[in-house]
């Protein structure tokens, strides 16, 4: 017989008194703009870091708990733990400390909707594209974790963050448990099963050990739930839900979704598997098999095999495209590099030598780095056959799922928003009108329209000091298309000397010739 969890998730007394407002105050280094919700544990807030001038999510311990050693000792170890990810696809860790009494946690904050917004604004599951799109990056970030021996144990849609620029992060590895061989973690003890009934894995609904196996369980029903519209399996209580991962199947995708790739639905029901061993044993297995698939529109940069790099890592390393940019902001962050006083003469002098560090082959590279300006910033605009719609956050949202006429959609959103208005500047419109420039670049990266790439790039590298974020993408997206020509050079390279090895020398052709 099935013995269930019985431990309540939510602490007794979590909500004995109600949590104030820290809205409008500061407290040590940060000023709280907002809060952005709230939890069993902690309340979420935007705030602004001071000394470095970026807005970060805060995570405070409720007033309620922060007397508890045993709560306070688990808020830490939920920061150690995710500190040690340092990954484009996850959310980033930057500090643990308290004020004033107030423990919290100061992590990336992503702008942007999770995906559980997406698909409830939606009200349908995402085509092909988009799905393999979102399901590689969080694998990604799964592998990593794995590494770690880092298990999530509460994947789900609330925790796939994805931003406007398309990019996607796991948040809340704050239920992560670290396995160690030498170590024997006891947190279960604070009151919680770690997980949601809606995408618990079999083996944390019988609270049996867990593994990454069970991870790839719970991203199987969030795929599901991405693809299908709805999870797997439904029921009026949490029990319902729960006995029915251990007892039930699947109703399987492609009756559901007839249009969907089979062997994308074969994917996503094998992280179905009830058994962890029937299970993909390693995310990057599931990355394997997510290479192998052939669906247009894809992008397909991704599945190269490039010189220098293991498959495994190659998997990880282009799942997201801001990589670069991340290691630009830790730089920033220690102070080693000042990008808002860059002129343009060191920024020339900074690519160039990144191209050495590189290895950037040859002077083709150096070539494109003298070219004369592109003819994109003067051409004038091409009619757009895009729908409009009423406000720029919509125009906006449409540009990322677009997978048809995607340039247009891009563009439309600075051409039928403008960001000046009457000769006035209008702040909500130049954010987005930034935002989907940046998409814009990545559209042409991606299709190897590397001048037009470049173009857009420099522009927002040319933005005002206090846009540092679209200013970093701007320097970053430049290294990237680089490296992404440099690539291309080293493959042609080597096309032409496999090319001259299998031709015969003069000399040898001539010997042939005479025998």
């Amino acid at each position: 017989m099935t013995t269930l969890p019985t431990t309540p998730v939510t602490p007794v007394g979590a909500e004995a008194r109600p949590e104030p407002d820290l809205s409008g105050r500061q407290l040590g280094d940060y000023q709280f703009l907002r809060r952005l919700g709230r939890g069993g544990m902690a309340e979420v807030y935007l705030a602004e870091q001071l000394s470095l001038r970026r807005q970060v999510a805060l995570k405070v311990l409720r007033q309620s708990l922060a007397g508890d050693d045993a709560y306070i000792r688990r808020f830490r170890h939920e920061a150690q733990a995710a500190a040690k990810l340092v990954h484009a696809n996850i959310v980033q860790i930057y500090e643990v400390g308290c004020v004033e009494g107030h423990y919290y946690i100061s992590q990336e904050y992503v702008p942007g909707q999770n995906l559980k917004q997406l698909l409830s604004r939606l009200g349908h599951g995402l085509d092909a594209v988009q799905a393999v799109n979102i399901i590689r990056q969080v694998a990604a970030a799964l592998h990593k974790a794995a590494e770690q021996k880092i298990i999530h144990r509460d994947i789900k849609p609330e925790n796939i963050m994805i931003s406007p620029a398309g990019e996607v992060k796991v948040a809340d590895f704050g239920l992560a448990r670290v396995v160690r061989e030498d170590e024997a973690l006891n947190l279960t003890q604070v009151g919680i099963t770690m997980g949601t009934p809606l995408y618990m894995s079999p083996e944390q609904v019988e609270g049996r050990p867990v593994d990454p196996r069970s991870d790839l369980y719970s991203f199987g029903v969030t795929c599901y739930h991405m693809l299908a519209g709805h999870p797997p399996f439904d029921g009026d209580t949490a029990l319902a839900v729960a006995v029915q991962h251990i007892k039930n199947e699947p109703q399987r995708l492609e009756l559901l979704r007839p249009d969907l790739p089979e062997g994308l639905c074969r994917i996503v029901h094998k992280m179905l598997a009830k058994k962890p061993e029937d299970r993909y044993q390693r995310a990057i297995d599931l990355l394997k098999d997510l290479r192998a698939l052939s669906i247009e529109g894809l992008d397909q940069d991704w599945t190269a095999d490039l010189p220098g790099f293991a498959s495994a890592d190659l998997a990880l390393s282009t799942a997201g495209r801001m990589d670069v940019t991340q290691q630009l902001d830790r730089l920033l962050k220690t102070g080693a590099l000042d990008l808002t006083r860059r002129n343009s003469a060191w920024r020339r002098a900074a690519l160039i030598a990144g191209l050495v560090v590189l290895g950037a082959a040859g002077g083709a590279l150096l070539a494109w780095v003298n070219r004369p300006p592109s003819l994109l910033a003067s051409s004038e605009s091409l009619p757009l056959n895009v729908r409009r719609f009423s406000t720029v956050g919509e125009q906006y949202a449409y540009a990322q799922l677009a997978t048809h006429n995607q340039e247009e959609a891009w563009r439309a959103v600075s051409e039928y928003f403008p960001p000046e208005i009457g000769g006035k500047r209008h702040a909500e419109n130049t954010r987005y009108s930034r935002l989907a420039t940046k998409g814009l670049a990545g559209y042409y990266l991606s299709h190897r329209r590397f001048d037009d790439a470049l173009a857009l790039y420099q522009q927002l590298e040319n933005v005002e000091d206090a846009e540092i974020d679209f200013k970093l993408a701007g320097i970053a997206g430049q290294a990237l298309v680089y490296d992404r020509m440099k690539l291309i050079e080293l493959d042609l390279l080597a096309a032409d000397q496999e090319a001259a090895e299998e031709q015969p020398t003069p000399a040898l052709s001539e010997r042939i010739a005479k025998r």
